[in-house]
């Protein structure tokens, strides 16, 4: 059972009794005094640095590296430059999606240290996966700078939300009215493709009228709290997913120098992420290239196309781990020195009731 969105007295009296009871429960953890519980707390943090260390190294097994730097060294010095700035770009933009997380929670850490952790995450989930990448790394970082679970999971969510929504929604739309031939071993011809199209299409854009009519309110399902941010929040949403799959394609394009359509190449991009995510295949390792090369292998050289998206994945997944990779060390060194100033960032953790302050009352 539902209830309707809260006024606003009601959700400051639902956010300070949450508060109380966290509080509370923080104060009665037993556990947390028991001699065995730094042993758990160690145990579960080198489980995560093993598997991290594990996966990364079944990611690096499954490159071949020679083909990776020869398909580096054989493009022209300008497409190789534009895509390094596109590959950039993307990853900037990304790192502001966790932007939204802290509005639409309300927690208090600076806007460079959330871009840090979110690019961190990021990198991680592009060859990890993002069980560990998008969702473990994010959790080990907020939690070190004073953030809670469920303000986590509020981050998170958002994340993805943002990331998805803006990819079906341009999914859908290419789908619709640029739908690329498919191979028939997929027994899904155009028709099937556009009708699939539509159903994304329709998802992201009943998200942004549920926005427009129930947004910036906290509603209350079988006890828990669902708030839908505020319409100009949702298209914001939209917005830079959008641009982001679309750098992303435009990496590609540029690195097979602009000898297939824009629109043929982020249409295949699309519909090789999403192949890449359903068959659970970190980084889509193999997934990708196997989806180019089924829909535009026949229309240009094989090894043009596979010189172009190993050099995609050195520009757009590689450069960034190892960046990332020095970064979290970085961020692991800084947690673990003392500092003065830790006690007011803690103490201002505690403030964040997890959402943003509506805007308005409802009625």
């Amino acid at each position: 059972m539902s209830t309707p969105s809260l006024p606003r007295h009601g959700i400051k009296a639902i956010a300070a009794r949450r508060r109380q009871q966290r509080e509370a429960g923080a104060q009665k953890s037993p556990w947390r005094q028991r001699p065995w519980w730094p042993w758990v707390k160690n145990g579960a943090t080198a489980a995560f640095f093993i598997a991290v260390t594990w996966l990364l190294v079944e990611y690096g097994r499954h490159v071949d590296w020679d083909d990776v730097w020869n398909s580096l060294r054989s493009l022209p010095a300008p497409a190789l430059w534009a895509a390094i700035a596109l590959a950039a770009t993307s990853h900037l933009l990304y790192s502001c999606f966790d932007l939204l997380g802290k509005r639409y929670t309300g927690h208090n850490l600076p806007t460079l240290t959330v871009m840090a952790v979110n690019f961190v995450s990021y990198a991680f989930n592009l060859c990890i996966g993002s069980l560990i990448g998008g969702v473990g790394f994010r959790y080990r970082l907020y939690s070190r700078l004073g953030l809670k679970p469920g303000v986590i999971t509020r981050i998170v969510s958002m994340s993805m939300l943002t990331n998805w929504l803006g990819y079906k929604l341009l999914a859908g739309f290419l789908f619709v009215v640029h739908p690329i031939a498919l191979p028939p071993a997929w027994h899904m011809g155009n028709h099937g493709l556009q009708w699939l199209g539509a159903a994304l299409m329709a998802i992201s854009l009943g998200y942004i009228v549920a926005c427009a009519r129930m947004g910036d309110r906290i509603w209350l399902v079988r006890g828990h709290e669902i708030y839908l941010p505020p319409w100009r929040m949702a298209v914001l949403q939209m917005t830079i997913s959008c641009i982001n799959w679309s750098l992303m394609a435009a990496i590609i394009w540029v690195l097979l120098q602009q000898k297939l359509p824009y629109t043929d190449v982020l249409t295949v991009l699309l519909v090789g992420a999403i192949a890449g995510v359903v068959l659970h295949v970190p980084a889509g390792l193999g997934v990708f290239e196997g989806v180019f090369l089924a829909l535009v292998g026949h229309r240009i050289a094989e090894g043009q196309l596979l010189g172009a998206l190993l050099g995609y994945r050195a520009l757009y997944y590689m450069v960034p781990l190892l960046i990332a990779s020095l970064m979290y060390l970085a961020m692991e060194l800084k947690a673990r020195k003392p500092k003065a100033s830790a006690a007011p960032a803690r103490l201002a953790s505690h403030s964040v009731t997890g959402h943003a302050r509506p805007k308005r009352s409802a009625a």
